[in-house]
């Protein structure tokens, strides 16, 4: 594939969900409302996130970005099928290649370029393991705008390359809970030494862009724009295959707030709905045990943000005050997963499975040996997946074939590495009463949420 192969349109799953996405509530009108989402994001943003277009076109200034490093390779995974002695066959997708060395950099580009276009100076965001940062930070360099960061302290500490990479691209980054925000002061006086969390650092990130009139919020994920920004990974992917006369049985990838897993399986998942695909592919998402959403939460509305900013989203969720163990997939520590993840869960159209960051790194280990790609720590929860999956068709004598998401390297994790290589990392489970807890406090807080008919 040469760059002419870039997809000039992003697929929109929306029109062909088995039932409708429940609507987003306005808290302070019990009612459908998008709250605060209108004075933090641009109108072309907006009408795509609740678009019922199913193909929209790219924006050509944003394909000449994509050029930068699109389309990304297609890997055949021949070590790790030799070294697992599987008769599967192993393909990944590979996001490392671009600059900021992930997937988020293909919404990033298109965020910042509609911002840029409404006539925004400034965006602002948050970060956990710092991936979703410098792409917003790389997306805004591209179109000439500030970017401000809010950084989970945890991951501040224990990846300051991914903040100097944030600063070279002239990002500003604060560790969050901040004094830079009235919800991070607030945080800070209860507790001066917290280690942060994804709903505290966007809780800051949105009030920065409403306190600010030159300033909106950019977001790494969950969201229906962000994800529709993902699929041309699947796309291209699908092209890939094509050449090689292939198709996959079974389509794996982690999830925090499920951008770059949705990026890879929607066009696929069209393939199903449309009658187009040769077989009746499975998908299959992984998250931590650490932050279980989906195989340990509750699929209700729950807020985005610990400080309740923004409006309720029907979602997988582990109550918006979850504080997340440190495990080192700080890109998957996030208490909720995409709304439209949740109605594919709920009619039964997606299989999740949670595994702990011990045994992550286990099969991290065994890929960087046999592939030579050491890979990001979120990632490798995919690549523990397929592991399992090339396993059991070594005891069935299935051949299938099996394509996950590769969506970041690791080259910023070597702390999580070193610490695993002397043995330093507990195999995180979050305890199920915590959860049971936050959702308590949820209810007790909204109890007329369950007289909602969504």
């Amino acid at each position: 594939m040469d760059e002419e192969e870039i997809p000039k349109q992003w697929y929109c799953i929306l029109p062909d969900l088995p039932k409708p996405l429940p609507p987003p509530i306005d808290p302070s009108k019990k009612a459908p409302g998008p709250g605060v989402a209108p004075l933090i994001f641009p109108k072309e943003i907006l009408a795509q996130e609740f678009s019922k277009e199913r193909w929209i076109n790219i924006p050509e200034e944003v394909r000449n970005v994509y050029r930068l490093w699109r389309p990304t390779p297609l890997y055949r995974a021949v070590g790790l099928e030799k070294a697992l002695k599987t008769p599967a066959k192993i393909y990944y997708k590979y996001e490392g290649v671009s600059p900021p060395g992930s997937h988020k950099p293909n919404t990033a580009v298109a965020q910042a370029y509609y911002n840029m276009k409404e006539g925004k100076e400034r965006l602002a965001t948050e970060t956990g393991a710092g991936q979703w940062g410098s792409a917003l930070a790389f997306g805004c360099m591209c179109f000439d705008l500030k970017c401000t960061v809010y950084m989970v302290r945890a991951s501040y500490d224990q990846k300051p390359y991914r903040r100097v990479l944030m600063e070279l691209w002239g990002a500003e980054v604060h560790a969050s809970p901040s004094a830079n925000t009235e919800a991070g002061r607030k945080i800070l006086a209860e507790n001066p030494g917290h280690p942060g969390s994804l709903g505290i650092a966007i809780s800051e990130a949105v009030e920065d862009a409403l306190t600010h009139e030159e300033t909106n919020y950019g977001i790494g994920s969950v969201f229906n724009h962000v994800l529709l920004h993902q699929t041309v990974v699947g796309q291209e992917a699908q092209k890939q295959l094509e050449l090689v006369d292939d198709y996959p049985d079974v389509i794996i990838g982690c999830i925090g707030g499920g951008s770059s897993f949705s990026g890879l399986f929607w066009p696929f998942y069209y393939d199903k709905v449309s009658g187009k695909a040769p077989k009746d592919v499975k998908f299959l998402a992984i998250e931590p045990t650490a932050c279980p959403s989906i195989t340990k939460g509750e699929y209700m509305y729950d807020h985005g943000d610990t400080a309740r900013l923004t409006p309720l989203f029907k979602m997988y969720t582990l109550g918006h005050d979850f504080i997340p163990p440190p495990i080192h997939a700080g890109g998957l520590r996030y208490h909720g997963k995409a709304p439209t993840l949740g109605v594919l869960t709920q009619e039964k159209q997606l299989e999740t499975r949670a595994y702990n960051q011990a045994e992550v790194f286990d099969a991290a280990r065994l890929f960087a040996k046999t592939e030579g790609i050491i890979p990001a720590p979120e990632p490798s929860h995919a690549i523990k997946g397929v592991i399992d999956e090339a396993l059991r068709c070594k005891e069935t004598g299935e051949e299938k074939v099996i394509l996950f998401l590769l969506c970041g390297h690791g080259h910023f994790d070597m702390q999580a590495y070193d610490d695993y290589l002397r043995g330093k990392l507990p195999p995180y489970e979050y305890p199920e009463e915590e959860v049971k807890k936050a959702i308590r406090r949820l209810r007790e807080l909204y109890p007329w949420l369950e007289t909602l008919p969504y």
